[in-house]
């Protein structure tokens, strides 16, 4: 028989992607209003090309760039939801008049087994968490392969660059953890 216990909060994540005009004019205050609700970064990619598709190209404009943030802050696995619930808030806030966005929010959270990204979106692969969002398994973590492309991991997401800043991020997490395990202690 199992035993229910609460497993280890996750390293929250937010992927940003949106067209370079809009990183120019939109992303100083944006950034404010980030920290405001997630807390400090420490973690931040430089401007990724994002080529991978053209499928976000009439709504957020060209050329796309993607930057992924990592936050300090450990989130509860079923915090996900709440997450993603005031990203697409906060994408709603960056709306044109029309009311197409400007810009495209992805929450997750990076555990040392997994990357779990948010979405409005049904599929078969995803599981449903509640209030119209689902867990999206991008990628699991092996100990000998490293990060594993799964058959519905977004391409960009499959590169060796997303899975080295991935393993960054991973190794951030994993010495917070330790930290916190630390003065658990004390």
């Amino acid at each position: 028989m199992s035993i229910p216990h609460e497993p280890q909060p996750g390293k929250l994540v937010l992927s940003v992607l949106a067209a370079e005009a809009w990183w120019e004019q939109h992303w100083p205050e944006f950034r404010t209003n980030l920290l405001q609700r997630l807390g400090p970064m420490d973690y931040e990619t430089p401007a990724l090309p994002f080529d991978h598709t053209a499928y976000y190209d009439a709504e957020l404009g060209t050329p796309l760039v993607r930057r992924i943030y990592g936050f300090e802050r450990l989130v509860p696995l079923d915090g996900l939801v709440a997450v993603k619930l005031a990203t697409n808030r906060d994408e709603l806030a960056q709306s044109r008049p029309d009311g197409t966005r400007q810009v495209n929010l992805d929450p997750g959270l990076l555990t040392l087994e997994r990357l779990v990204l948010a979405t409005g979106k049904n599929f078969t692969h995803r599981v449903y968490l509640g209030q119209g969002i689902w867990a999206d398994l991008t990628l699991i973590y092996n100990k000998k392969a490293g990060w594993v492309v799964l058959p519905w991991t977004f391409p960009d997401y499959g590169t060796e660059d997303m899975k080295r800043r991935l393993t960054e991020l991973r190794a951030l997490y994993k010495t917070t953890r330790e930290a916190a395990a630390t003065a658990a202690l004390q």
